[in-house]
């Protein structure tokens, strides 16, 4: 079972934001480089309108509504798509409380021997894009807390060189379909995929995306990888291509 994702990326303005989502933005919106479970993000939910929606800050680490206490957030900060309709902790939330949670990027790494090398991976038009996320709302002695998580899936051909499992991507034009809680759940199914491979862009970027309190634009600057990392990956991403080739 690989956890994903464990840090992303909004840096997109304000008003990007407020016209991808058609949305307007309750909270104020800094540009954040490195965001990582138990920390504040940024959710989209519908409103009581139809295709209407509205956005609110949510703790990242799902505390489901009849969890006794708050500490089972850190471990639920991913929902297997595959399995979240089964889980107790998620079904639910996949039933009523489906949201998105807005990024422009996010990381993940490849260890080589003894170096671990982190990935800046975002889409090739540099976009914001919605990732799939379930919400709930916990309660202890008058204390309310709302709260997210992030559904991985398999990962596209792109990033099978890199780690498995990405984050489930929704698709602008079903925004509506996944956030409306009466859509049928044998419709959800078209919707748990990751972005397409074609529009995948993977940068390495330095170790210094690893220190969570660092959150400023060197997170995401490129960063020249050693020889033989380099080698590797491109053997790999190489292997990965051929077997879609012969997949067809």
């Amino acid at each position: 079972y690989y956890i994903m994702c464990g840090l992303f990326s909004l840096t997109s303005d304000a008003a990007s934001i407020s016209k991808h989502y058609r949305v307007n933005i309750s909270s104020p919106i800094l540009p954040r480089f490195n965001i990582a479970p138990s920390q504040k993000v940024l959710g989209i939910r519908p409103e009581s309108k139809a295709h209407e929606y509205t956005s609110a800050l949510l703790s990242w680490g799902l505390i489901p509504s009849w969890a006794r206490d708050q500490s089972i957030g850190a471990r639920l900060t991913n929902a297997r798509s595959e399995t979240v309709l089964t889980k107790p902790s998620f079904r639910d939330s996949f039933r009523q409380r489906r949201c998105l949670l807005p990024a422009d990027g996010f990381y993940e790494w490849t260890a080589s021997k003894n170096i671990k090398q982190p990935y800046y991976i975002r889409l090739a038009s540099h976009q914001p894009f919605g990732i799939a996320g379930l919400w709930d709302s916990w309660e202890s002695d008058g204390e309310r807390i709302e709260t997210c998580t992030i559904l991985p899936c398999a990962a596209n051909e792109a990033m099978k060189p890199l780690h498995p499992r990405m984050p489930v991507v929704i698709q602008p034009e079903r925004y509506d379909a996944w956030l409306d809680p009466a859509t049928p759940m044998s419709e959800l199914s078209q919707d748990l995929f990751p972005f397409s491979t074609k529009t995948t862009v993977i940068s390495p970027v330095s170790d210094y995306v690893n220190n969570v309190r660092h959150d400023d634009v060197r997170c995401q600057q490129e960063y020249s990888e050693p020889d033989q990392v380099r080698a590797r990956r491109n053997t790999e991403i190489r292997t990965a291509n051929q077997k879609l080739l012969f997949d067809k």
